[in-house]
């Protein structure tokens, strides 16, 4: 099973996911909420990110939320109770060797982890297993290969495919998002529901354009710099040229589209 994590633990990793989570909120989570009483487990919790999205859209639900690394729930715990909350507890724990008895949950919720994992079906098995039958497994994956931009640059589309082949070299998958509906059937969930969730952002949506393009996107393939030139995957001089391409769809005249997927899937 893989756990390397392609984009690293620094802190300005930690800045790209709160940034991308913030920006992405309605978006993404908006029609994510549990019922009063629900009992709910955040699998891949990370820094708490997504944690605190879910919490106070279900403020009478109660979340235990999950990470193998203990550095990241320290970081989660911290920013859940900054915020107030008090519907979450965290448990240091492996998606697949799960700590909790079977059928033990009402719902599961999973965003931005499966695309880290070599063997997310195996993954999926054992979420499900926690899940009891009617309860809900939703799950939420980008796609790199859906990134479309104006203006267009060859070496722009060779960073990104750097970061895809860098995640693919640690056993995961960084198109995962358009394989959500076949993983989840695969996996014996019924009624399973996939809804695409494209960001768009030009200059007239500059919070998207500073929150989503370039803090989050062009932010996430910067991150890789290093290990893709000591890889020899592209010369330093196309890398740079790519990542000013990349930058050149922020401004005024630029484009840029991305999108995630979003499965629902009900336990049998």
């Amino acid at each position: 099973m893989a756990h390397d994590y392609v984009h690293g633990y620094s802190e300005r990793e930690q800045i790209r996911l709160f940034d991308q989570a913030s920006t992405l909120t309605a978006l993404l989570h908006d029609d994510t909420r549990y019922p009063g009483g629900s009992l709910v487990l955040e699998a891949g919790c990370g820094i708490g990110a997504q944690t605190v999205i879910l919490a106070r859209n279900s403020p009478q639900a109660r979340f235990a939320s999950i990470d193998v690394s203990a550095e990241s729930l320290a970081h989660a715990e911290a920013r859940v109770r900054r915020a107030g909350i008090d519907n979450v507890v965290f448990h240091e724990a492996d998606i697949f060797d799960l700590p909790f008895p079977r059928q033990s949950f009402d719902h599961v919720f999973v965003c931005f982890v499966l695309e880290h994992l070599d063997d997310p079906g195996r993954a999926l098995s054992s979420l499900g297993s926690c899940l009891k039958p009617g309860g809900t497994l939703t799950v939420i994956e980008g796609d790199h290969g859906s990134a479309c931009f104006h203006p267009d640059g060859v070496n722009a589309r060779r960073a990104i495919a750097c970061l895809v082949e860098l995640q693919s070299r640690t056993g995961g998958d960084a198109l995962i998002g358009r394989r959500l509906y076949p993983l989840l059937c695969q996996g014996g969930f019924s009624k399973v529901l996939v809804s695409p969730r494209m960001v768009y952002a030009d200059a007239s949506r500059p919070e998207l354009v500073r929150g989503f393009t370039r803090d989050t996107f062009i932010a996430m393939v910067e991150g890789v710099r290093a290990p893709a030139l000591a890889l020899g995957l592209m010369e330093t001089g196309d890398w740079d040229k790519g990542i000013e391409e990349l930058r050149r769809t922020t401004a005024d005249d630029g484009v840029f589209c991305y999108t995630f997927f979003k499965a629902v899937g009900t336990a049998v």
